[in-house]
């Protein structure tokens, strides 16, 4: 079968090659994937900024949002049959740690991929492939940072800082559940309009020098109860901290390796504002997110930026890194 797979070592370069198709195990199934999505951790992970942690070797087939149908049952499995439609947790438990798909332990930009039969999420029969399979990531981590992290309350006011591929489904999953008023922020005239489409109130520019004012403006005087940093960028840390009112809640979702600064600490202070780490999310919140969908709650159509053949996966990873045409999620379709 034909698998993306990146090389780890002194040059990490990604190759599309043939590889041997897996068998499933017990306790596995066999995946035919019919779609996968191109994560910006993807292209961390080939510039070098991120390292698997628990990989065993020096390869591994990339993919960590993925969707297709059970091609094939290990030993003992009963818990799925054959034909059955599902996307894949972006991860498992293993002794206490997690270990996550594509990174890992090899993922899903391949035709085929194994899944343990547990990280499988039944999929409605009126959601395509192509937007269900980056529910995992790009969909949930959002919906866990705005849920559990930040705990948005209906009417809190709320600022995302980035609207790309977390961010453009952070605006609408904050429109779920109620925040008001929604301020995007984003450098790129396409993505504020995306935002205000997606439900945003109102979409600003980061290098307006009044920014602060007109945050406090739309709120009413009362700045924001929740941030969200989608951006993972320093300044947009210090920017959306001095946004926040009495309370605040800063929330940093993008990742970084550069050091997190807060120039205004006794103010910070003062006002028992508070900082906030998020990472990924967890089964549950996916789980939720499809029952959602399935009740037409929710809707990932304008996600889709572009489907590509999985030979295509370093052209889709250039154009996501280059942000040519501002996608929210490139997919790969082997």
């Amino acid at each position: 079968m034909l698998a993306a797979r990146l090389h780890l070592g002194k040059e990490r370069r990604l190759e599309v090659e043939e590889v041997p198709t897996p068998e499933p195990g017990s306790g596995q199934v066999l995946i035919k994937v019919e779609a996968a999505g191109v994560c910006l951790s993807d292209v961390h992970l080939i510039d070098g900024t991120l390292t698997p942690l628990y990989l065993r070797g020096d390869v591994v087939t990339l993919g960590h949002e993925v969707a297709g149908t059970v091609h094939a049952l290990g030993p003992g499995v009963t818990q799925a049959k054959v034909g059955d439609r599902v996307v894949l947790q972006a991860g498992e438990q293993r002794d206490g740690a997690v270990f996550t798909r594509g990174v890992d332990y090899d993922g899903g930009w391949a035709e085929y991929s194994l899944a343990r039969v547990d990280t499988l999420v039944p999929l409605p029969d009126d959601l395509p492939f192509e937007q269900a399979c980056f529910i995992p990531d790009a969909v949930s981590t959002p919906w866990a940072a705005i849920t559990v992290t930040a705990k948005v309350r209906p009417a809190e006011a709320v600022g995302v800082w980035g609207v790309g591929g977390l961010g453009a489904h952070g605006v609408q999953l904050l429109r779920l559940v109620g925040a008001a008023p929604i301020i995007a922020i984003d450098p790129l005239p396409a993505a504020r309009q995306r935002a205000l489409d997606f439900g945003a109130d109102y979409a600003f520019d980061p290098s307006e020098t009044d920014l602060r004012k007109r945050v406090f403006e739309a709120t009413g005087g009362t700045g924001l109860a929740a941030a969200f940093d989608f951006a993972g960028v320093a300044a947009v840390r210090e920017q959306a901290a001095v946004c926040l009112g009495p309370g605040g809640r800063l929330v940093l979702v993008g990742l970084t390796d550069k050091p997190i600064t807060l120039t205004h600490g006794t103010m910070f202070s003062f006002f028992q504002q508070q900082l906030r780490g998020h990472y990924g999310s967890q089964p549950e919140h996916v789980n939720q997110l499809v029952q959602l969908q399935r009740l037409h709650r929710v809707d990932f159509a304008r996600s889709v930026s572009a489907v590509l053949p999985l030979t295509d996966a370093p052209k889709a990873v250039h154009a996501l890194e280059a942000k040519e045409g501002n996608p929210i999620r490139l997919v790969l379709k082997p």
